[in-house]
C-alpha cells in the first residue's frame, strides 16, 4: 500500500508524495544541550528514526534528507554555564556528544545533516529583515517581535483561536509587546557571560523558535516534504515557525506534512523536567540495553501517550527474548535470496507507522519460522524476519550475544568452559557430573538451554 501519515495540520491520515522523489526532505527538532535527556526526549528520534528508514526504503538511501537540529544557544545553557563557570561551548558540545551516543545506542540512524543554531545567525537575521520590511516584526527595547496579528492564518495548525492560546499557553508578559502572543525573534544580550551577535537593533541573540525556521530554511530549503516533532511543540513553537516562514517568504506553507509523536507520561502525567518526574536515558542505558528501550519506546502508536514503567521494559525485554530465541534455533538455516521487510510488516509501517501491528507481524514471521519444515521456507522466512527488524531498527544483534547480555569476556570463558564440561559430561551419561556443572552454572546467573547439537546459554535476568 502507499505510504499514509496523518498530518496534524489538515487532521486526516491521507498518502504521502514527496515534491522531488529524487530528494525527500524531513526536519525533526532536535535537542537542546544543556543536560542529559530524559526518556522522554528520546522518543522523537526513535519514531522518526523508524520513518526515516522507510522513507530509505520507499525511495533510496541517497533520496532522503533528514535534518535534526542542536540548540547550542539558550536562556538555559546560559544558565548551566553560570552554575558551573563552564564555557557554553564546552557544555554544548559535551551534551551533544552525549545525545548522539545516546540516540546511536537507541538504534537511531545518524541524521543526514545535523544544524546547529550558533552556526546560522546569519541567516536567523535575514529573515528577520525580511518580516520588518514587510511589516510583520518590530522592534522595541532591544527586541524584535512577531506581531501575531499581522498573520491570518496564525492558529491554524493547534486549531485554536489566538485568546485560547493566550489563556492555555506559557507566554512572557512585557510592557513592549503590542499584543500579549507576539514572539521574541531578537533579544539582547546583556553582560560578557551572555552569547551575542551584532545586528541593526543592538547586540543580542536569536528567539528560540526563530532558529528552526531559519535552519529549515537553509539547510533543506522550502517547503519540506515532512516536520516532526512531539506534541508540545505544535504551541507555540511550530505554529510560530509557520508564521515566521510564511510571513518572510510568501510560501504556502513550511511543511506539506506536519507530525507530531505522543507524550511519554509517567503514572499517567507528562514526563517533564519542570514536572521532577523524569527518568534520564543515559541512566537507562546502564541498566537496560538499547534495544530494550527502543522496543518499548515504538510499543504504542506514536501519535498515543506511552506510560513509562517497569513492567513496559520487562514487557519489551521477554518479548526481544522470544524473537532472538527464534532466530537463535535458526541459527543453522540459511537465508533464501534477497533479504525483504515482508508484506504485512511494511503494510502496518505504511499505515502511519503502526508499530504495534507490525510488532504483531514479526511475532507472525517467528511463528510461521518455527513451524515450518522445508528448509528453503524457513530461509525465506528468516531473511523476511531479520529484514523486517532492520526496518524497525531492531533483531540486528547476534542472537548469542543477545542472551549473553553483560557477560565480560571472563564469564563468558569460563561459562563455554563449563558447558562444554556439561556436554561431555552428557555425551559419556555421567549425570551426576553433569547436575553438578549445571548447578554451577546456576551460582554465575547463567541459563543453559540444551538442544540437539550441543546447548546456548544466556544470563538471567536480574530484577
Amino acid at each position: 500500500m502507499p505510504l499514509q501519515l496523518h498530518d496534524t495540520l489538515t487532521r486526516d491520515k491521507r498518502p504521502f508524495v514527496p515534491a522531488d522523489p529524487a530528494r525527500v526532505t524531513l526536519y525533526v527538532c532536535g535537542p537542546t544541550v544543556y543536560n542529559y535527556a530524559h526518556v522522554g526526549n528520546m522518543r522523537p528520534p526513535v519514531v522518526f528514526d523508524v520513518l526515516f528508514r522507510l522513507l530509505r526504503a520507499t525511495w533510496g538511501d541517497d533520496a532522503v534528507i533528514y535534518a535534526r537540529n542542536v540548540t547550542d544557544v539558550d536562556d538555559r545553557i546560559i544558565a548551566a554555564a553560570r552554575d558551573s563557570g563552564e564555557p557554553m561551548a564546552a557544555i554544548t558540545r559535551r551534551f551533544e556528544a552525549v545525545y548522539d551516543a545516546d540516540t546511536a545506542a537507541l538504534g537511531c540512524l545518524p541524521p543526514t545533516l545535523t544544524p546547529r543554531a550558533t552556526e546560522h545567525v546569519p541567516v536567523m537575521l535575514s529573515v528577520i529583515d525580511r518580516l520588518v520590511e514587510r511589516g510583520h516584526a518590530y522592534a522595541a527595547e532591544g527586541h524584535v517581535l512577531f506581531d501575531v496579528s499581522s498573520f491570518a492564518d496564525y492558529g491554524r495548525l493547534s486549531g485554536r483561536s489566538l485568546d485560547d492560546m493566550i489563556a492555555g499557553a506559557r507566554v512572557e508578559v512585557a510592557p513592549y509587546k503590542r499584543n500579549p502572543a507576539d514572539f521574541v525573534l531578537w533579544k539582547p544580550s546583556s553582560g560578557d557571560d551572555e552569547p551575542g551577535w551584532d545586528s541593526a537593533w543592538g547586540r543580542g541573540r536569536p528567539g528560540w523558535h526563530l532558529e528552526c525556521s531559519a535552519m529549515i530554511e537553509a539547510a533543506l530549503g522550502l517547503p519540506i516534504d515532512i516536520h516532526g516533532g512531539g506534541h508540545d511543540l505544535i504551541f507555540p513553537h511550530h505554529e510560530n515557525e509557520i508564521a515566521q516562514t510564511r510571513c518572510s517568504t510568501d510560501r504556502a506553507d513550511l511543511a506539506r506534512t506536519w507530525m507530531h509523536n505522543g507524550f511519554l507520561t509517567m503514572a499517567d502525567e507528562k514526563m517533564s523536567k519542570s514536572e521532577g518526574n523524569v527518568v534520564l536515558a543515559h541512566d537507562l542505558l546502564k541498566q537496560h540495553d538499547g534495544e530494550v528501550l527502543r522496543y518499548a519506546l515504538l510499543s504504542a502508536h506514536y501519535r498515543a501517550p506511552l506510560n513509562w514503567t517497569a513492567e513496559l521494559l520487562t514487557q519489551a525485554k521477554t518479548s526481544l527474548d522470544r524473537l532472538y530465541g527464534v532466530l537463535q534455533r535458526a541459527a543453522d538455516v540459511d537465508p533464501v535470496g534477497e533479504a525483504a521487510p515482508a508484506g504485512a510488516v511494511l503494510d502496518a509501517l505504511e499505515d502511519d507507522l503502526n508499530t504495534p501491528r507490525a510488532y504483531a507481524e514479526l511475532f507472525a514471521l517467528a511463528k510461521a519460522l518455527e513451524t515450518a519444515d522445508a528448509a528453503h521456507v524457513r530461509g525465506r522466512l528468516k531473511g523476511d524476519l531479520t529484514a523486517s527488524g532492520a526496518l524497525l531498527g531492531l533483531l540486528q544483534q547476534n542472537p548469542d550475544a543477545w542472551f549473553e547480555g553483560g557477560a565480560d569476556d571472563d564469564l563468558k570463558h569460563r561459562v563455554e568452559a563449563l558447558i562444554a564440561e556439561r556436554v561431555a559430561a552428557r555425551t559419556a551419561k555421567d549425570w551426576a557430573r553433569a547436575d553438578d556443572l549445571r548447578v554451577r552454572l546456576d551460582a554465575l546467573n547463567v541459563v543453559v538451554m540444551d538442544n540437539p547439537t550441543g546447548a546456548t546459554w544466556r544470563l538471567r535476568d536480574v530484577a
